[in-house]
């Protein structure tokens, strides 16, 4: 196949290998399975083991799937499950209150736009669908990671965007406080000049936090003087995502 990279496709046989196989594998049933050297073979699993997509048996050194691999596909199908869960409530806040709508899911230190609801009007816009954003300086981003204590202990240096982004360990800490408090996110031009952005959190099943959903746009119409929420738009927000909730209920599957 032209353009592919042929230890990735061997990682890749390796794998549904193991996902096809009742137990565990030794590196000879590998090796012989997949026609490949055992050097080859033993490379490709020790690197597999070293990013946790394989682990090993310390007793009989035979392989199989390692936990790494179920949380992506755990990931996989949650941001997909939101997303589809979300679709009706996203389109409803977009109309009613007349802005951008993003529903978002941490990835690591950033956040994963999910889906992208134009502002109902004829500006010209761009989707934002499988764009990253910095966790720290969006609302989007602060509502996950208020909920997230070992994401922020994670956080590299923070960078800053503009002059108000808080670059601070501590001061965010005090932020993602008061989100727990008020159930609500602000982001008040920390990643763009001009912007604004109000988001909640969305949870699943036991309470855990699984996205986001926030609003996106100018200051002036998202926020008051004082920099807080317009109350309005807060609300809205707040009941958009407790309404997906409600769709990501058990007994609602």
């Amino acid at each position: 196949m032209p353009g592919s990279v042929q230890s990735i496709q061997r990682a890749a046989a390796i794998l549904h290998l193991l996902a096809a196989s009742a137990g565990r594998l030794s590196l000879a049933e590998v090796s012989s399975s997949l026609g490949l050297a055992k050097g080859t073979a033993h490379g490709l699993l020790r690197t597999l083991r070293e990013v946790g997509l394989v682990e090993q048996d310390r007793a009989s050194a035979q392989y199989r799937l390692g936990p790494a691999l179920l949380q992506l596909g755990t990931s996989y199908l949650d941001v997909n499950e939101l997303r589809a869960r979300s679709l009706n409530w996203a389109d409803s806040l977009a109309a009613h209150v007349a802005e951008t709508v993003r529903l978002g899911s941490l990835l690591k230190n950033q956040v994963l736009v999910v889906h992208h609801v134009f502002r109902p009007d004829d500006s010209p816009q761009v989707l934002d669908v499988g764009t990253l954003l910095p966790a720290h300086a969006t609302a989007l981003g602060k509502a996950l990671l208020a909920y997230a204590p070992t994401a922020v202990r994670a956080l590299p240096q923070i960078e800053r965007y503009t002059r108000r982004t808080v670059v601070s360990m501590p001061r965010l800490r005090q932020e993602l406080t008061q989100v727990r408090r008020a159930g609500v996110a602000v982001e008040n031009e920390e990643w763009l000049v001009g912007m604004a952005g109000i988001a909640a959190p969305i949870r699943g099943s036991g309470g855990l936090v699984v996205g986001s959903i926030g609003l996106s746009g100018p200051v002036e119409r998202l926020c008051l003087t004082s920099g807080a929420p317009r109350p309005a738009l807060a609300a809205a927000v707040t009941d958009a995502a407790a309404a997906i909730a409600r769709e990501l209920e058990p007994d609602r599957r």
